[in-house]
């Protein structure tokens, strides 16, 4: 039976490794440790640490809750949305949308919103105090003798007639 050697086997393990390892290799080696001995020299820091673990830990938590595989996918669907887009779909956008800020951004759709928000409230307050009606024109055929059904009404009505003196300026 031979017998093993083991420090001279692992003297010719080391032999044949270096001889077998070219300068780029080497150098390539020393590079990545270099690297890796950097980062490991980061998780020194506490606030790197922590974070890092809080990373670890959160990556866990989506992971068990299976969102992991959801945020890859919507990342993958950001990614293709992205391709599909073409500079001339990008151009029509902004051109849209400078069209849209041109017409709706001005004075006059912004006073008419600030109208439109005050003559409802008005309307609002107004049906508030007058309470419920109590039906009218033999019962509005049937429907329109709900309660709710006249107060809607009389809401509208209030909101058009306020609406209309606003925009008339009678009202401030």
């Amino acid at each position: 039976m031979t017998e093993v050697n083991p420090p001279s086997d692992v003297l010719r393990l080391a032999q044949a490794a270096q001889e077998s390892l070219t300068d780029t290799m080497v150098e390539r080696l020393s590079i990545t440790g270099a690297n890796a001995l950097e980062v490991v020299d980061r998780l020194n820091d506490e606030d790197t640490f922590d974070a890092v673990m809080s990373v670890i830990d959160k990556l866990t938590d989506i992971h068990r809750s299976g969102a992991l595989d959801t945020l890859f996918e919507a990342a993958t669907m950001m990614h293709v949305a992205r391709s599909a887009v073409t500079d001339n779909m990008i151009e029509r956008m902004f051109i849209f949308v400078e069209h849209m800020m041109s017409n709706l951004a001005n004075e006059e759709i912004a006073e008419m919103a600030h109208n439109a928000r005050r003559a409802m409230e008005e309307a609002g307050d107004e049906i508030a105090e007058r309470g419920t009606p109590n039906g009218g024109l033999l019962a509005t055929i049937s429907m329109l003798n709900k309660p709710e059904t006249q107060q809607a009404l009389q809401f509208l009505l209030a909101f058009a007639c306020k609406m209309r003196a606003r925009t008339a300026g009678e009202n401030d």
